[in-house]
């Protein structure tokens, strides 16, 4: 699958990554329109992905992996670009303390690596936590499996594709 993306007027068209081209995939088979775009400049970080799309930090739905201290199980969690995540507090939303997830961890769970992790697309389920500060958008950006891959989507739409639950995640 090939994609078209204007950037500042120049128009560009290549085949999708093998691991951008998995979220496309995911994001048809759920029923959604969003196209993934592969840009040249790095999605590594918020602040990378929001200068390199031209969009305001907040605006950037970071996928972060946090694993249960007891459970082993790995949470979701999608945060605004600028926000740091208090593990206190999802601790307290899941009746379990936890902490952020090794590199390791992260590719064993959802087979993509840090800074390229989409809200879907894993190897298996995750429970799915959405800071409600993302609710104030009316569009948000979120990483497609490579880090320098984005889509584009309504926070309603993040809602629907990972049935996450809204909290307060700073």
């Amino acid at each position: 699958m090939s994609v078209a993306f204007s950037q500042g007027g120049a128009e560009m068209s290549h085949p999708l990554s093998p691991h951008a081209q998995k979220v496309q995939v995911a994001l048809r088979t759920l029923g959604f329109p969003h196209e993934v775009i592969e840009l040249s400049q790095t999605t590594r970080s918020a602040a990378e992905a929001a200068q390199a799309i031209g969009c305001k930090v907040g605006e950037i739905a970071k996928s972060l992996i946090f694993r249960g201290r007891r459970t082993k199980k790995a949470i979701l969690v999608i945060a605004s670009g600028p926000n740091r995540v208090n593990e206190k507090k999802i601790g307290e939303l899941l009746s379990e303390p936890v902490k952020m997830a090794d590199v390791e961890f992260v590719r064993q769970k959802t087979g993509f690596t840090v800074g390229a992790v989409p809200p879907i697309a894993h190897r298996e389920r995750l429970d799915t936590i959405i800071d409600r500060d993302l609710l104030q958008f009316e569009e948000i950006w979120a990483a497609a499996g490579t880090p320098n891959a984005v889509f584009r989507l309504s926070p309603a739409d993040l809602i629907k594709m990972t049935d996450g639950r809204i909290a307060p995640v700073k």
